[in-house]
């Protein structure tokens, strides 16, 4: 009888929106993740009843774990274990130079101990399978030091450093939910507190650094600076976005050589030297009354009052509205013009590293807006610490190879300062920093070297992974496109990796070392995990482990790159003489003799020349760069960048990710439909139903296009046949040899064929276009690879 009165409606309470977030905001009450890089050891406090646990993530990492009580002595006991082991792992981490272990050392002088007497609790061996975990429970208060060691890995032997994931489990939880800061870069000057809804005002000295921190993650912070000396003669001149985003031809600064924010005088005020978050706003105001005001919430706390109140004791006259940096905060322009907000990218401990570049009267707010998303609907605290310029620190940005991964800096490769001696343009690529262009060379120049004498260059940042165990080859064989089977000891292979539906996780090349033993080298962390993912959810025997930080490598290339090798490298007599080695193999060898710096040297590159690249542990890499450099006088060699390289690799037709290729583009969409031998291959490999009907059904196809234009083509840049996309450019440069621009671009099959008339558009596609002509050849330069083969 009610349903005739009353319309249906949904039954029960609602429910919550599914939000899948990284586990650092989903973590259980109490719950703590920390992780213990390879050959790297962190400090962490206990109290009684804490449940420590320690996860092998990628296998075979032993682990030594340290226990002291509050006043000093060292006791296994506070985790109910028996240290048998002396830590020698540990005391040969804490004796080195690695700067990122610099936090750990502040804390064992702050806490008194001294490990000469420490004995360790020590898990784990080198067959240890990945995830493996072990427990403890601390009987009392005190401090672990849990340590990953390792030494140089053995390239034969692929006995890498991995990381250790440990997670602390709190027998008391805080009512309140808040996260530990961070341990300072160093010894801090000051320390400020900036709480909830607020705004502080602090001083700085010229060529101090200025570290700002979201406490909790997705808070954002306006910062706003004015030159004190400026202050002092009445000049209230503050930090200016629109100079500044005029100057840096970026949206706003960050680490490397668009870094500096000005006043209105052009006067440079601060420098970015570290970010951990890389999103931020700087062109909005901070927020002010009229802004609550005009959203329905009148006297709204904000931000622009706020600075008033705190910049008052230092004669500022008070504004409506103030101009600002608002770090984290993520905004941007749609491609409408119309401004849109969203919560913050920002995690708990995200940080900003200034150097004052001049006397700074500072002011930092934590923004109180609970009205939207800007403060994740949840406003928090922003800390504020300063440093001596004394200090040092190393630019960097955050790199995260997924979502729930602790933030990796920008690193130094182990040839950086080889190459700082000719350039200070370096560019942050997959988390370190590359050479872009030498100083007095350039890149055209570097780029005529290439093609006509010998170059050096750095690919330390390519990705490496060992695969080992009985089940390597199976899982090779599963996870990648070629035919491993056929790969024989001291063969090279390139290659594709695909999800189910097709797409590329990734490109790159599979190295055999040995019957059950192979090297993964590719351009992703996450090229890795993929792997590891697949043999831990087929129960496979195999251990698969990152060596990146094992290997850093340098690629020599040109026409004259064997005769300048042939110099220096030496091979043992059961592996293939230098000049024996055939393109797309490689042998173990070592510097000058028997008794040489051992290296890796593979028959491959990445510039359409005949080339080599060499491998070594980071220790080794000056000794190696300067024999190379020194062997190459003869043959002018010539440093190159990353500017040269791809171009080189443009005009050679070699595909990039991110670029040529996503998770969205399959191997024959890339141009690289060789690497998926369909018919040959014996065994299935992820993706292969899915390719197989991509291949009978192509959508879209890789071409080479030449341009009759000198207008700068660029990524992305829509390909018209008439009014209608069929397609858009992926790559271009202007070939130096072929004195035309030339591009690779994907663009429908049925507009694919050779000598096809398109147009690229530029401006909004139809108002301005450019003639293109489809090539034969992918390739604009040595299309059948007679240079390298050579």
């Amino acid at each position: 009888m009610l349903d005739t009165r009353f319309p249906n409606v949904v039954p029960g309470p609602p429910r919550p929106s599914g939000i899948f977030e990284p586990k650092v905001f989903s973590m259980p009450p109490g719950t703590e993740r920390y992780v213990v890089e390879g050959r790297g050891a962190i400090l962490v406090r206990l109290e009684a009843g804490d449940r420590l646990e320690i996860e092998n993530t990628e296998g075979g990492q032993p682990c030594e774990i340290v226990c002291a009580r509050p006043d000093g002595s060292f006791d296994p006991g506070l985790i109910g274990a028996t240290g048998e082991g002396d830590a020698s792992g540990l005391k040969a981490l804490l004796t080195s130079d690695d700067r990122s272990l610099r936090g750990l050392r502040m804390g064992l002088e702050a806490r008194g101990l001294d490990l000469a007497r420490a004995r360790a609790v020590t898990l784990f061996g080198a067959t240890t399978p990945a995830r493996t975990t072990e427990s403890f429970t601390a009987t009392g208060e005190g401090s672990v030091i849990i340590a990953a060691p390792g030494g140089i890995m053995d390239f034969e032997a692929q006995d890498t450093a991995t990381p250790l994931t440990v997670h602390i489990r709190r027998a008391t939880v805080k009512t309140f939910k808040t996260f530990e800061l961070p341990d300072p870069l160093a010894d801090p000057l000051a320390d400020v507190r900036v709480h909830s809804a607020t705004a502080e005002a602090y001083f700085v000295k010229a060529g101090d650094y200025i570290q700002i921190l979201d406490v909790n993650g997705r808070q954002c912070t306006d910062f706003q600076c004015f030159s004190a000396r400026k202050l002092d003669k009445g000049v209230e001149h503050a930090l200016d976005v629109t100079t500044t985003r005029t100057l840096m031809e970026h949206a706003y600064p960050m680490p490397g050589l668009h870094a500096k924010y000005y006043d209105q005088d052009m006067l440079p005020l601060v420098e970015v030297i570290q970010d951990t978050c890389g999103r931020h706003d700087a062109f909005a105001l901070a927020c002010s009354a009229k802004y609550y005001d005009d959203i329905g919430y009148p006297g709204h706390v904000n931000c622009s009052d706020n600075f008033n109140a705190a910049l008052a004791s230092h004669g500022v006259t008070g504004r409506k509205g103030w101009m600002a940096i608002n770090f984290f905060f993520n905004t941007g322009l749609d491609e409408h013009g119309v401004m849109y907000s969203d919560e913050p990218w920002s995690r708990p401990g995200d940080y900003v590293l200034l150097r004052a570049l001049t006397d700074l009267v500072c002011v930092s707010s934590a923004c109180p807006d609970d009205t939207s998303a800007a403060n994740g609907w949840n406003p928090t605290d922003i800390h504020v610490r300063t440093y001596s310029g004394k200090e040092t620190f190393q630019r960097a940005v955050a790199y995260r190879p997924t979502p729930d991964a602790e933030p990796k800096m920008t690193k130094q490769t182990a040839f950086h300062d080889r190459f700082d001696r000719f350039t200070d343009n370096f560019i942050e690529y997959n988390g370190y920093w590359l050479a872009n262009c030498m100083a007095t060379a350039g890149p055209i120049e570097e780029y005529h070297a290439c093609r006509q004498k010998v170059v050096v260059t750095d690919l330390s940042p390519l990705r490496k992974f060992e695969i080992t165990g009985p089940d390597s080859e199976a899982l090779c064989q599963y996870v990648f496109t070629r035919n491993m089977k056929t790969l024989p000891v001291g063969g090279v292979v390139y290659t594709a990796m695909c999800y189910p539906h097709g797409g590329m996780v990734d490109d790159g090349t599979v190295f055999r070392l040995g019957k059950d033993n192979f090297r993964w080298i590719g351009g992703s962390d996450y090229g890795g995990e993929w792997i590891r993912e697949k043999a831990e959810e087929l129960g496979l025997k195999v251990l698969v482990r990152s060596s990146t930080d094992m290997q850093h490598n340098i690629a020599v290339q040109g026409p004259e790159s064997r005769d300048l090798l042939r110099k220096i490298i030496w091979t043992a007599p059961h592996q293939p003489d230098f000049d024996e080695l055939a393109w797309f193999r490689f042998a173990p060898a070592r510097l000058n003799d028997d008794q040489g710096i051992p290296v890796v040297v593979s028959r491959t590159g990445y510039t359409g020349e005949l080339g080599y690249e060499i491998f070594c542990h980071p220790k080794h890499a000056g000794e190696v760069f300067d024999a190379v450099w020194e062997a190459g006088q003869a043959h002018g060699i010539t440093p190159m960048g990353f500017e040269a390289l791809d171009m080189v690799r443009i005009e050679a037709g070699l595909i990039f990710a991110g670029y040529d290729f996503s998770d969205q583009t399959d191997p024959f969409e890339a141009g690289i439909g060789f690497t998926v031998p369909l018919k040959s291959k014996p065994d299935d490999f992820i993706g292969r139903d899915a390719l197989i009907r991509r291949k009978d059904t192509p959508a879209r196809k890789l071409v080479g296009l030449d341009i009759d234009s000198n207008v700068t083509v660029s990524h992305g840049d829509c390909v018209h046949v008439g009014r209608a996309q069929i397609g858009e450019v992926t790559s271009s440069m202007r070939s130096p040899l072929l004195g035309r621009n030339i591009a690779l671009a994907r663009v429908d099959v049925a507009h694919s064929e050779p000598g096809t008339k398109l147009e690229i558009g530029k401006l909004d596609g139809h108002q301005k276009r450019l003639p293109a002509t489809i090539r034969a050849d992918l390739a604009a330069y040595d299309p059948k690879k007679e240079r390298p083969r050579s």
